[in-house]
């Protein structure tokens, strides 16, 4: 199967891979969370090239996770999350969280507190009924209604 391919099958988790499949554009959203928004800041923290810099960045408008307009200052364009984005922000956390655990021997290198408390931000899957912590051990896939099955 082709990568392209990947949209068209029906999993709500193979589908976003054909926008995140690769590296960079999780780093470019890591970097558009931490407040980076111009072309050239996203290529010198990355160090990618500038057409596979404008791949990725093309990629995410066209798929309305980053919009680009004019800065506030007028001289330059810049690139910022929108609500569809925004909500990308868990995903890279529970990442975060995973390679803190299991690669980060000598302890996280960030710690991303809450302003209000100062605790420590991780993610946390929960049922929507009974607002129970789960693991995959406690999940059931059941087929739901955007699938069709050969009868």
């Amino acid at each position: 199967m082709r990568y392209e391919e990947l949209a068209d099958v029906p999993c709500s988790i193979t589908r976003p891979l054909v926008i995140f499949g690769d590296r960079w554009t999780l780093l470019i959203l890591k970097y558009s969370f931490a407040g980076v928004r111009r072309f050239n800041a996203f290529q010198s923290a990355l160090g990618i090239s500038r057409s596979r810099l404008r791949d990725r960045l093309d990629r995410l408008i066209e798929h309305e996770i980053l919009v680009k307009r004019p800065a506030a200052d007028g001289a330059y364009e810049e690139y910022r999350l929108t609500e569809k984005g925004h909500a990308i922000y868990p995903i890279l956390m529970a990442i975060r969280d995973w390679g803190d655990t299991y690669l980060a021997p000598d302890g996280p290198p960030v710690h991303y507190r809450h302003r209000d408390c100062t605790g420590e931000a991780h993610t946390h899957l929960t049922c929507d009924t009974c607002a129970a912590e789960v693991t995959a051990r406690d999940i059931t896939p059941e087929p739901g209604p955007g699938i069709t099955l050969d009868s």
